[in-house]
């Protein structure tokens, strides 16, 4: 039995709405797989009870039959569902990387990539990268799409980060359903800007720069009105000393960017005293831009 271990991600960033993403040291799941006349799943972990077992109505069924890789596959789910932190591409993720393996298939990570995302499909009813693409290469990516197919870019960065989950969900239709068709010119070049700017950041691995690059003033504001308390826990972040606060993904995960490993305590500490404040459980996972599934075999 192949193991692989695929971590979370965060995707968007602010600026970057589905171009950017990237993983995290934490948490993650595990993919264990075997050969089998048929692909079975079955799912333990975190939020077991919410995803479906049935091949055909799983990310990971759908990465099988993408590889004519019948298996039986086993999930343990380090990454809760309806987090804002890719759990549903950990998974298709790390089936791709293990059942690639199994098979000796000969794909590359990067062409695993649009394979992955044909599990996303199932949960945000396109077919997406910007999470699957980080939780296959690591690091921070860049997806763009032409008529070819998606094309990634990875850099190999390295950031201190905080992750506050709440004890609330939005799903990923939702917060798909509220992001505006159109935008003001203006509002389109600070974008621009702000990506522009995170994106030098992420390769001169500079907190700073990423922080102030994370600004959004399209898709950010209209999905952090889906999280209740986003905006205390935002600025008692920043009052701690995160650069930068924004939606982790679909949310409703918050993400923090940290100048050193040791501010992300009290960053934690700040996020998880404001959702506390707006009377919602939350937990934080202190941890840094990381690396990509991890192939543990036999």
């Amino acid at each position: 039995m192949l193991t692989v271990r695929a971590p979370a991600t965060s995707a968007n960033l602010g600026s970057g709405f589905d171009v950017f993403g990237i993983a995290l040291g934490a948490p993650a799941d595990i993919v264990r797989v075997e050969r089998a006349p048929e692909t079975t799943i079955t799912v333990t972990g975190t939020g077991s009870e919410f995803i479906p077992e049935d091949p055909a109505k799983n990310t990971v069924g759908a990465v099988a039959d993408a590889l004519d890789a019948p298996a039986r596959i086993e999930i343990d789910k380090g990454i809760r569902p309806s987090s804002g932190l890719g759990s549903s591409a950990a998974s298709a993720a790390g089936a791709a990387v293990a059942l690639n393996e199994l098979y000796d298939r000969g794909y590359s990570r990067d062409e695993l990539v649009p394979i992955a995302a044909e599990g996303e499909a199932l949960v945000s009813g396109e077919a997406h990268a910007d999470n699957v693409a980080p939780s296959l290469l690591g690091g921070f990516t860049i997806v763009s799409n032409d008529e070819h197919g998606s094309n990634v870019t990875q850099v190999d960065a390295s950031l201190p980060l905080v992750v506050c989950l709440p004890e609330t969900t939005v799903s990923t239709r939702d917060a798909r359903g509220v992001v505006p068709e159109r935008a003001p010119l203006a509002d389109i070049v600070d974008t621009v800007s702000h990506a522009a700017t995170l994106a030098v950041g992420m390769a001169r691995n500079d907190p700073e720069l990423v922080g102030q690059g994370m600004t959004d003033e399209i898709v950010t504001p209209e999905r952090s009105a889906l999280i209740d308390g986003y905006e205390a826990v935002r600025e008692a972040a920043l009052d701690a000393g995160a650069t930068g606060v924004t939606v982790s993904g679909a949310g409703p995960g918050v993400l923090a960017v940290c100048r050193h490993l040791d501010h992300r305590g009290r960053v934690a500490s700040a996020m998880l005293d404001a959702f506390d404040a707006a009377g919602i459980e939350s937990r934080a996972y202190q941890t840094r831009v990381g690396e990509g599934a991890q192939l543990y075999g036999e």
